[in-house]
């Protein structure tokens, strides 16, 4: 079974039962999950993770049972990519109740789509429940569904909370034990002289195929206790695990997992998501490794779909992931001796791969194409003079050279790390920190993040503010739809404005744009805001930096029928109020990315 019917299958299953297809959220998290009282992350890690407001009450839009196919970014595995089943990038198939159904239907469910719709060997099923501590009891109920369903006595594992709890987010909230379903690649008894102790411990026999959530109990401080200002210095003592009053069932399946299962491969690598890139890779190696050759195809997805989502290589956050991930495919490639540029090649090969499910790949595959190869360019030269250089030092590797490799020739203390580990020597990562923070420091320039982007809230930022919406949309009109928001920062003198865009524009380029706004100017159009559904701005077209998947009415203002975009902040009543508008400078604010600065009105 390939990836596109496993998709088609899970997401029909479930919508059978009466959930509500929902589109995958982007990999950076929507504002409104970082506003939810969790922990902020960079990235969207599981499924649930979009979700996190109508797990903790807020009622959901499309109702209390979802399904989705949600792409997923993790990095804190990264070591163990190269293996059979680890990724950086990966997709999860999860259905959700939100305060509907429970266990006997979650479990029940699951075992009926792994057994009568992917035709899997229900005696090659094995499966863990909580083993109950202090906090809170066995989960005697999922275990007598298993029970009920045929699973035998000894196919259930008891695990404690290490392997069979979830949550919550932070040190209290939401969170409650899981069953996890494991597959036996192997097949046969586990008795005997089989060495194999428990599918938790032996990834090489069993694989991790599904997880069923069941968010049951609120984690909170013992009422005694809740004069404290602070949670962090309380021991689990403290703390107390009360039944929740809306009780939620989360599950994730692995898509590259189940592949491997379904496809009988001897690792995800081996699969229909991976085979045309891993093919390709090792078509132009000169020194082929499996491992490195691997890690090239995970990272190199990754990036792709990150760049799509509007992630672009920097030095900071989000960038910086992308950076890394990119910059370690290109040193792994670097010891498959392929001396070609090849991110393009791998890149156009994912795009041809997930393009037809993930059409906003194919949307942006040219900004995906040039990020890329911009970094390609801007590290292998200086990946060689830096390997050079790295060779140089001897014994362990203190702060300011591992500094200066980051400085000089880009190497982020990953990299440095890496290959200290593969030469058994030690970095000084406190001194690198040390280093880096001086230099930040050094070069730090002062900026005001307030509503809307607006470094001030005056009339005439207010007037810069309207000039952004429509420079945006003249942008792709003269450049293309690829054209996107990347960040702003306007004052009362002038505004700027990032987008994401790999060439210089040409002069004829930038007049072209200035006389498009000139004239939405000149038309003296009206700018309303309307509040709508996600669904309804889509279907008008609206663009902007803050797209919110799951929030059910968004704020989008609209300059007539020109310009529909998501925001919050403060604009002019009309264009008309403007006055001239004037780019009075083009260029680069990094790879992938260029930056107008403008004027309008009388500041001209």
């Amino acid at each position: 079974m390939k990836s596109a019917e496993l998709r088609q299958k899970y997401l029909k299953f479930f919508e059978d039962k009466g959930h509500k297809i929902i589109p995958s959220a982007s990999l950076v998290p929507p504002e409104n999950v970082e506003l939810a009282g969790t922990q902020r992350v960079m990235f969207t890690t599981a499924g649930m993770h979009p979700l996190v407001p109508y797990l903790l009450g807020t009622p959901h839009p499309k109702g209390s049972r979802l399904v989705n196919i949600q792409r997923c970014l993790r990095t804190d595995d990264i070591d163990d990519v190269g293996d059979n089943v680890h990724n950086t990038f990966f997709e999860m198939l999860g259905n959700w109740s939100l305060g509907d159904y429970w266990k006997e239907e979650a479990i029940s469910w699951s075992f009926d789509f792994l057994i009568n719709h992917l035709k899997l060997d229900a005696k090659r099923i094995y499966v863990s429940v909580f083993a109950g501590d202090s906090d809170a009891p066995f989960d005697e109920e999922s275990y007598n569904i298993w029970l009920k369903l045929g699973v035998e006595k000894d196919h259930i594992y008891k695990y404690g909370k290490k392997d069979n709890w979830w949550g919550p987010i932070g040190q209290t909230g939401p969170c409650g034990p899981d069953t996890e379903m494991f597959y036996d690649l192997k097949g046969g008894s586990l008795s005997g002289s089989d060495p194999a102790k428990d599918p938790a411990k032996d990834s090489n026999r069993f694989v991790e195929i599904w997880n069923d959530v069941f968010m049951q109990y609120d984690k909170k401080v013992i009422s005694h206790k809740l004069k404290v200002k602070s949670v962090g210095g309380l021991g689990t003592e403290d703390f107390e695990y009360v039944p929740l009053k809306q009780r939620n069932v989360d599950t994730g399946m692995g898509l590259e997992r189940m592949l491997l299962v379904l496809q009988d491969a001897p690792s995800i690598y081996e699969t229909d998501v991976f085979l045309p890139a891993a093919k390709l890779i090792e078509d132009i190696s000169g020194a082929f490794s499996q491992k490195s050759a691997r890690i090239v195809a995970d990272h190199l997805r990754a990036a792709v779909f990150l760049i799509s989502d509007g992630v672009t290589p920097s030095n900071v956050e989000r960038g910086y992931v992308l950076r890394r991930l990119i910059r370690r495919a290109i040193r792994h490639a670097n010891l498959l001796e392929i001396k070609q540029d090849f991110l393009e090649k791998i890149a156009k090969t994912f795009i041809e791969i997930y393009g037809g499910f993930y059409p906003n790949l194919v949307e942006f595959s040219d900004s995906i194409v040039d990020n890329l190869k911009a970094e390609e360019q801007k590290f292998k030269s200086a990946l060689t003079r830096g390997l050079s250089s790295f060779q140089k030092l001897k014994g362990e590797i203190s702060g300011k050279s591992a500094f200066d490799l980051y400085q000089n020739f880009g190497f982020p203390i990953e990299l440095t790390l890496e290959l200290a580990k593969e030469q058994k020597k030690k970095v000084d990562t406190e001194g690198f920190e040390k280093e880096l923070k001086k230099h930040q420091e050094l070069s730090r320039q002062s900026g005001e993040k307030t509503k809307g982007g607006l470094a001030v809230q005056s009339d005439q930022a207010a007037k810069l503010h309207t000039a952004t919406h429509l420079l945006h949309q003249a942008l792709r009109d003269v450049l293309g739809k690829h054209v996107h928001q990347t960040g702003s920062h306007i004052t009362d003198e002038r505004l700027r404005f990032d987008f994401a865009h790999s060439d210089k524009m040409t002069d004829a380029q930038i007049k072209e744009v200035e006389k498009i706004v000139n004239q939405k100017i000149k038309e003296k159009i009206p700018l309303t805001k309307k509040l709508m559904t996600q669904t309804e701005a889509d279907k008008i077209g609206a663009i902007g930096l803050f797209r919110e998947k799951y929030q059910e009415r968004v704020s989008i203002y609209l300059i007539g029928d020109y310009s529909a975009e998501y925001c919050g902040g403060p604009h002019a009543s009309s264009t008309d109020k403007l006055g001239e508008f004037n780019i009075i400078k083009e260029e680069s604010a990094g790879s992938g990315i260029r930056r107008i600065y403008a004027k309008i009105g009388t500041n001209n």
